[in-house]
């Protein structure tokens, strides 16, 4: 998720830069004053509340915008990120939104400052009060806003710089040698970014070969918890070996066998582009396992794909597949079949609703030829990325 704030002083052009942003990137535009207009709109609950503070003369609590952002960011999963235009203001506000966007499991890409001379600042609040009569488009205003703006925000900046996000940018110049230099900062932030697909399906809906081509095709890392783990039954280590034993008692592999061989590949793949998940997380109790084990190398979920087939086409593919010579152990029943359905059902599809309230997941039809199936997953990939660039 590509998160931005964009400060600037008044007369820097944040707005112009902000509206370009938000359509190349498709960001949600998170303006705290706007949002509060909305809510007082609507008369929700946090609205009436923020009503009657200012009807009172008051200022609206810190407590009643964070739960009006974070409402705003759960309801649009659908955008690749949010665009913050007046917030944060403090430097209290800047912990606020390290707290909420750690909730959120997501975190601020950058803090970009458009840095504008003072004498060059007033000058074009001057012309713009010219043709547009604002009332607080005169010099003495212009400087009062300008004396609060620096007051108020240097506090903010110096928290951020000393996060390493910060990065000023000059806004002194021509509209669009402005808007080239934040476009090239965005896409250097994106470039360093790992794309990491979560691929969904039934047993029987392909999603293990459908991972295995897009992993060729866009270079990115296949991890499949089932090749793990044969991996290391295979290669004889002592992991393999206790892995092996609980196949042969008919006991399940513990999540925590489990998160040792992911974080291993996590850390051994240093120049990978990303990486695609098959067969982890099964579970909601592993998904959230998924999101630390990202987060501790700083990266995420980018997108999170689920493959939808009819039930009955599922049972009758995985019958023929149970009458092959390669077939699978779980895959040599009905009733293990059965079994494996029913578990997807219980308890993976809860890992799929989770995600589609986060992140969004793209929904693929999984009838049809592996190359006409594949062809939907990459025509949605693609469109995925047209959208981050």
């Amino acid at each position: 998720m590509l998160n931005i704030a964009l400060f600037g002083p008044p007369g820097a052009g944040k707005g112009t830069q902000a509206e370009f942003l938000i359509k190349k990137y498709n960001l949600y535009h998170i303006s705290t004053g706007d949002l509060l207009r909305k809510e007082m709109a609507n008369k929700t609950r946090l609205g009436l509340e923020a009503q009657s503070i200012i009807a009172t003369g008051g200022l609206v609590s810190d407590e009643i915008i964070v739960q009006i952002i974070e409402k705003t960011i759960t309801e649009n999963p659908d955008c690749n990120g949010f665009l913050f235009d007046g917030f944060p203001r403090t430097y209290v506000q800047c912990y606020i939104l390290e707290g909420l966007m750690l909730k959120l499991n997501t975190s601020l890409s950058c803090l970009i400052s458009l840095a504008l001379p003072e004498e060059e600042s007033i000058a074009r609040l001057l012309n713009r009060g010219i043709t547009s009569g604002r009332s607080d488009d005169n010099e003495t205003v212009i400087r009062n806003r300008l004396k609060e703006y620096n007051e108020k925000t240097l506090p903010v900046l110096d928290f951020y710089k000393d996060k390493g996000v910060y990065v000023e940018v000059d806004g002194a110049r021509i509209v669009e040698n402005v808007t080239a230099s934040i476009v090239k900062i965005i896409n250097d932030e994106l470039s360093k970014r790992l794309f990491n697909i979560v691929i969904f399906g039934h047993p029987g809906s392909g999603r293990g070969s459908q991972g295995k081509a897009l992993a060729k095709k866009y270079e990115l890392e296949y991890v499949a918890t089932g090749d793990m783990l044969e991996h290391e039954i295979a290669a004889g280590t002592e992991t393999g070996k206790r892995i092996a034993s609980l196949y042969e008692n008919g006991q399940l592999v513990s999540d925590e066998i489990v998160i040792q061989l992911i974080e291993k590949r996590l850390a051994s793949t240093n120049n990978a582009k990303g990486f695609i998940f098959k067969g982890f997380p099964r579970t909601l109790v592993q998904s959230y396992i998924l999101d630390g084990l990202l987060k501790k190398h700083n990266s995420s979920i980018s997108r999170v794909i689920d493959i939808e087939m009819p039930m009955l086409d599922l049972i009758s593919r995985l019958d023929e597949r149970s009458k092959t010579e390669g077939c699978k152990p779980y895959d040599d029943s009905t009733a293990k079949i059965v079994k494996r359905l029913h578990d997807h059902e219980t308890k993976t599809i809860p890992v799929i609703d989770k995600y589609e309230q986060q992140h969004g997941v793209i929904k693929i039809d999984g009838i049809g030829s592996f190359d006409e199936v594949s062809g939907r997953i990459e025509l949605a990939i693609e469109d995925s990325l047209k959208s981050m660039r």
